[in-house]
């Protein structure tokens, strides 16, 4: 945790404000960092690949501290709703999945005797908890395809439902016709017309 604060510190300025999951990105990135055998993310950030399972203030963390980012195709954003997140070694194959575990939120008042409300208790407690009793942490094996990997596109269509290129194999085949995910499945927008 030997650049625990700097990593913070800096996550802090680019998320804005200091929280629970500002300090759970940051371990939870320092932690799959070491586990994955990457030791400089600066030096390193071309060798690594993180998929985050949240999209709330621990991914800015993890995308702050790790220098992935969804630009750069090393951050990929699969939105469970978990405080997880999966870390890769591209050029080992090695992955961990961390999650932080459930229970952290109740001991947080094991660990803070300051009055306070439960928010600044949870911020204060997870920069001082263990490891273990903090995040869960499992070996994994990732199933990446060319098409998640970074750098120039492999493949570009053309949906044959509206028109619009499609990178990376991110296309569906309906009855021989190349769409979209949004023409293909139930979109989370509908066109009311040009603007």
């Amino acid at each position: 945790m030997e650049r625990f604060q700097e990593y913070l510190d800096e996550a802090v300025r680019f998320h804005g404000h200091l929280c629970a999951g500002q300090v759970l990105g940051v371990r939870m990135s320092i932690m799959g960092m070491r586990e994955i055998g990457i030791n400089d993310p600066e030096a390193e950030r071309k060798k690594m690949m993180v998929f985050v399972e949240i999209d709330r203030c621990a991914t800015d963390a993890i995308m702050t501290v790790t220098g992935c980012k969804p630009g750069k195709r090393t951050m990929k954003i699969k939105d469970y709703g978990k405080m997880a997140a999966t870390f890769i070694n591209l050029e080992t194959g090695k992955a961990v999945r961390i999650a932080s575990r459930s229970s952290s939120r109740e001991k947080s008042a094991e660990y803070v005797q300051d009055p306070g409300d439960e928010s600044s208790i949870q911020c204060k407690a997870y920069m001082v908890m263990p490891d273990d009793e903090l995040f869960e942490v499992k070996k994994v094996k990732v199933n990446l395809t060319p098409g998640d990997m970074p750098g120039r596109p492999v493949r570009r269509v053309t949906c044959d439902m509206c028109g619009e290129s499609v990178m990376d194999a991110r296309d569906i085949l309906v009855n021989n016709k190349a769409l979209c995910r949004p023409c293909a499945e139930k979109s989370n927008y509908y066109t009311l017309g040009s603007a």
